[in-house]
């Protein structure tokens, strides 16, 4: 199997296409099966182990050539945030609740995907020209709200959802220029980098993936997969907010976890997870090196898997990467290609460059 860098001047057709396929995708978490299945399909003749585990975790090894070399974790989650449908009322609404953190004060009169068919819903709502202010004035609640699938009657909505089936913004992804559209952004664009990846693994590691599940939900997936693999040191693929955006007053910004444009996000730290010092000093020296923009990503709320991951075994030497977007945890995102690409290029560099004695403690 040759090995060649992925190219970080561009992105192809075929890239955009897998991305498209894989955020329109519903895989709201403990109901991934449809992910799993795209990506399997993608990466099964690229590796020399695949195989699935008890929760859903997708795994795959491809074992490098050199002498010495360190098991390596790769690890990006294949769930989304989303909805789950809960019961049906005599009139046919859907009752749901949330999966995942969601901006509840953003999501009445959104469509959505439903069940593996993917059933055409709406979050209803009283329309905004037949309230009153004392309605205007009151925060939504997800148990105030319904969705409506046009059903007439409990048994009509039953014959086509059932409770327990999951839900997920029916958001089409676009495309323009260098910006990308779309839902589930946070992580399908990590999926995506670590499909890529893993057709271009260097010589010198055994590359462990593991396509999680359950991380929206506390990282649930990633605990497992670590125990199995038992990696020497793990890199977590991740999305991350980019609070960007103008303030209110005019004032400056200093909120930002990260920004779009300013290339991968490299974390020192995050809610739940302090980055391996050696890491954090290997992967920015090496963005550096390669004369490629990068930032940190700014301590703060949040985490990813390697919150789980960190702590497996005897414990694991971790870190993040994230591509920075907008909006995330709602009906659509917004992405840079380049920081895209960027993070490909970043990790391939370092996989290809790292060593064991990288890692000794002195």
């Amino acid at each position: 199997m040759p090995s060649s860098e992925p190219n970080a001047t561009r992105i192809t057709e075929g890239q955009i296409r897998l991305l498209r396929s894989l955020t329109e995708t519903t895989g709201v978490s403990g109901g991934e099966g449809a992910v799993r299945r795209l990506v399997r399909a993608e990466v099964e003749t690229h590796v020399d182990d695949l195989w699935t585990d008890a929760l859903g975790n997708l795994l795959a090894v491809r074992r490098g050539r050199g002498r010495g070399r360190l098991k390596v974790m790769l690890a990006a989650h294949m769930d989304e945030v989303g909805f789950m449908i809960t019961e049906a009322d005599t009139d046919g609404f859907l009752a749901f609740e949330a999966v995942g953190r969601i901006d509840r004060d953003g999501i009445a009169g959104k469509s959505l995907w439903i069940g593996d068919d993917r059933h055409l819903g709406v979050i209803g709502i009283k329309p905004i020209h037949l309230t009153d202010e004392r309605e205007r004035s009151r925060r939504l609640t997800i148990d105030s709200l319904r969705i409506d699938i046009g059903a007439d009657g409990r048994e009509a909505a039953l014959e086509r959802v059932r409770p327990g089936d999951r839900a997920s913004f029916a958001t089409e992804f676009r495309r323009m220029r260098g910006t990308l559209f779309g839902k589930a952004l946070d992580d399908r664009l990590g999926v995506a980098s670590l499909i890529e990846l893993l057709r271009h693994v260097p010589d010198s590691v055994d590359l462990m993936a593991a396509f999680t599940v359950q991380e929206e939900i506390g990282q649930i997936g990633a605990r497992v997969a670590a125990q199995a693999l038992d990696p020497d040191l793990a890199v977590v693929l991740d999305c991350t907010p980019a609070r960007d955006l103008p303030v209110w007053d005019g004032s400056e910004n200093r909120t930002y976890n990260a920004r779009l444009g300013a290339g991968p996000a490299i974390y020192a730290a995050d809610k739940a997870t302090v980055s391996d010092p050696r890491l954090f000093a290997l992967f920015t020296e090496t963005a550096a090196r390669m004369g490629r923009p990068y930032q940190i990503r700014q301590p703060g709320g949040g985490k990813t898997d390697a919150a789980a991951i960190h702590l497996a075994n005897g414990g694991v030497p971790c870190i993040s990467i994230s591509v920075p977007a907008r909006y995330l945890h709602g009906p659509a995102g917004m992405a840079r290609i380049a920081d895209w690409r960027g993070s490909v290029s970043l990790v391939h560099q370092v996989l290809s460059s790292i060593r064991p004695a990288m890692l000794k403690r002195h």
